[in-house]
């Protein structure tokens, strides 16, 4: 199996090409500091993955910045400080301030010379159009969990994702290479799907599954790389350019 065998890349966005984790901590300082509590910051991006995950679950049809507030009371309520909804609505508008990653942008652009580009996010599509803007690319399909009314690892969003995709553009399976940082909620469910994976490591050098839950068993990954831009080289160095 080659990068070069297929023509387009399906993303994961936040994790993967936002770095949502540096996004959601610092997003959470005002609850941190008012709860004084000392865990670190991996433990405090445990505890959000908990809840959100939870609250993905029982509101699947919720749109992402109202989940995001009710995340941020479930940990108010954990870390015992109460909190306004003013406070919990901040942290729920918070997503277009989390960041890119430092090779996102450069990746995208060599990458988009060869492939179809398509997002497949577990947000809504107004918060995911200010991180499109950080991100410098036209994607060629956005498909969000407001327009799925599911949050993966829901099959009903790689469902969607494949009849979009094979309607709009007929592509089949065998052209989609699946491109995201979570075992949990990407490579788990594109497994059960038959669909060929490249895992972005971007924990690599940290252990624990941070802001993702720990996936069911051991996802079968078809290609490896610590980053973005690590993808783009190995295939700008397999079709020689």
């Amino acid at each position: 199996m080659k990068l070069s065998d297929f023509k387009v890349l399906t993303f994961d966005c936040y994790g993967t090409l936002i770095d949502w984790e540096s996004g959601i901590y610092n997003a959470l300082e005002p609850l941190r500091a008012k709860a004084g509590n000392d865990k670190t910051r991996d433990q405090v991006l445990e505890n959000y993955a908990r809840h959100e995950s939870a609250q993905e679950e029982e509101a699947p049809a919720m749109l992402y910045p109202q989940l995001l507030a009710l995340v941020y009371k479930r940990l108010a309520k954990e870390w015992g400080v109460g909190v306004s909804d003013e406070e919990a609505n901040i942290f729920g508008a918070s997503v277009p301030d989390w960041p890119e990653f430092a090779d996102s942008v450069e990746a995208l652009a060599y990458l988009k010379k060869h492939y179809k580009l398509v997002i497949l996010s577990n947000v809504d599509r107004l918060s995911f159009r200010s991180s499109n803007a950080r991100l410098q690319v036209v994607f060629d399909a956005i498909y969000t969990a407001q327009d799925i009314g599911s949050y993966k690892p829901s099959p009903r969003n790689f469902e969607y994702m494949l009849k979009r995709l094979e309607t709009d553009f007929r592509f089949q399976k065998k052209d989609i290479l699946h491109t995201a940082q979570s075992l949990f909620h990407d490579h788990a469910p594109a497994n059960t799907f038959g669909l060929a994976s490249a895992w972005i490591d971007r924990r690599h050098a940290n252990k624990g599954w941070g802001a993702t839950m720990p996936p069911p068993g051991t996802p079968k990954l078809d290609f490896t790389f610590e980053s973005m831009i690590a993808l783009a080289k190995a295939h700008q160095a397999e079709v020689g350019a």
